[in-house]
C-alpha cells in the first residue's frame, strides 16, 4: 500500500477537483488512453471531450480513498461525487482508477467500479 501519489497523478486528481480541463489534459500523454465505463478515448483531443462532457461538465470530484502501488501502476480507488446520473448507483460511489505512467505524463488511465470479490 502507498501514501504518495506520483505527481502527475496528485496534479491530475488536484485538476479534476477543480473542474480545470486544460490542467487535466496537460496530465497525458499524446497518444495516451482513457477507458472509463466501457469505452475507450483515445489521444489527447478524444480525452478533452470525455472531461469536457463528463467530468467537468458533471463536476465530478475524486477523494482518494486508497493508493496502491502495483508493479510501477498506480491504483487510485477514490469516492466520485458530481452532478451526473446518480441512477442505480451506490451512494458512496468508490471507482478503481489505474494509471500507467511514463516520463511524467498519464499514458493509460482506466476507471473501473468493481464488485467485491468472494
Amino acid at each position: 500500500m502507498a501514501t504518495e501519489l506520483p505527481a502527475v497523478i496528485a496534479e491530475h486528481i488536484r485538476a479534476v477537483n477543480a473542474f480545470d480541463t486544460d490542467a487535466i489534459v496537460a496530465t497525458f500523454a499524446d497518444d495516451a488512453y482513457v477507458n472509463d465505463n466501457h469505452r475507450e478515448f483515445v489521444g489527447t483531443a478524444a480525452i478533452r471531450r470525455w472531461v469536457e462532457r463528463e467530468m467537468v461538465g458533471d463536476k465530478v470530484t475524486l477523494e482518494v480513498r486508497e493508493i496502491v502501488e502495483h508493479y510501477g501502476d498506480t491504483i487510485v480507488r477514490g469516492a466520485y461525487d458530481g452532478t451526473y446520473d446518480k441512477t442505480n448507483l451506490p451512494a458512496d460511489l468508490i471507482l478503481s482508477n489505474y494509471f500507467s505512467t511514463r516520463d511524467g505524463k498519464i499514458v493509460s488511465l482506466v476507471v473501473i467500479h468493481n464488485q467485491p470479490a468472494y
